[in-house]
């Protein structure tokens, strides 16, 4: 049975304006609710909208319905491989449950996916990585060994977060646009992405590159420099190859003493030879 997204909506804010007056019992139904329609990908925290600067929409409210969620529940044991030592968490916020039916590889070695995740056909998770509550992971997508796919953030379809990567998380402020990173990305190995940076279709961001919302990238092939502008955050463009670079600082003793500060580089957009090189993620599954 789903719930109707407006009437949820309604709902999960008159719960979040009551604060710690609302009613626990019906907050605690109401979050039930919630969390199945966010597994089932039915409710997102942001959704494609073209006409946006972005490209996206935040759902203000599907924010709100987590932070509830976090207020109501109750700090529970949840089991751990020695009984004698359990975790201990909300009980609002268990692990998502998984069947064979659904496509995903689980694969064995300290990897959580929290129920209100949505979790495509044929992913592929690598332990040890975490996939928290509100996330929505597209189809096909391969999450590596100790990457973070953080609270709200959006992951397309046919991506690689690759090992020790970080798709930044976000609650507060409840308007902020999450992480998005669209279809067929490659996200390199240590990177950072934060702060609703968006990356479009079919970018690389190659290993130890850090996004945040707020961070100027220098696009050289086309000569100008990327800032976040009217209050969106950074879009990487769509097949833009990213790599880590330096700027020097120009301003008082930053010079005399000959420093430099890190910046991402946009060093060319993605083409043949590139997406020969990205083929071999095919081999891993």
């Amino acid at each position: 049975m789903t719930a109707d997204p407006s009437s949820l909506a309604t709902t999960i804010e008159r719960l979040y304006a009551a604060g710690a007056d609302a009613d626990r019992d019906e907050a605690r139904t109401v979050f039930a609710a919630f969390r199945s329609e966010l597994s089932s990908g039915r409710v997102r925290a942001a959704v494609p909208d073209p006409d946006s600067p972005t490209g996206w929409t935040v759902n203000a409210w599907v924010k709100q319905g987590i932070l509830v969620g976090f207020r109501c529940g109750e700090i529970t044991p949840v089991a751990g491989p020695d009984p004698r030592v359990p975790f201990l968490d909300k009980d609002t916020l268990p692990l998502k449950p998984l069947d064979p039916s659904l496509g995903i590889r689980l694969v064995p070695g300290g990897s959580s996916i929290r129920d209100g995740a949505f979790v495509g056909a044929g992913v592929i998770c690598m332990p040890p990585m975490f996939i928290n509550i509100g996330a929505y992971v597209g189809a096909d997508s391969l999450i590596d060994s100790h990457a973070l796919v953080g609270s709200c953030a959006q992951v397309g379809q046919r991506v690689h977060v690759s090992a020790g990567a970080q798709i930044g998380g976000v609650l507060e402020p409840v308007g902020a646009l999450p992480v998005i990173i669209e279809d067929d990305v490659l996200v390199g190995g240590s990177t950072g992405i934060y702060e609703g940076t968006v990356v479009r279709a079919r970018a690389v961001i190659a290993a130890g590159t850090v996004l945040t919302g707020s961070t100027p990238v220098y696009d050289l092939p086309r000569q100008r420099v990327i800032t976040p502008r009217d209050g969106s955050p950074v879009v990487i463009p769509e097949g833009a190859v990213v790599v880590p670079g330096t700027r020097a600082v120009t301003a008082d003793a930053g010079r005399a003493w000959g420093l430099s500060l890190a910046t991402p580089v946009i060093v060319k957009y993605r083409d043949d030879k590139t997406d020969t090189r990205t083929e071999l993620e095919a081999w891993l599954r």
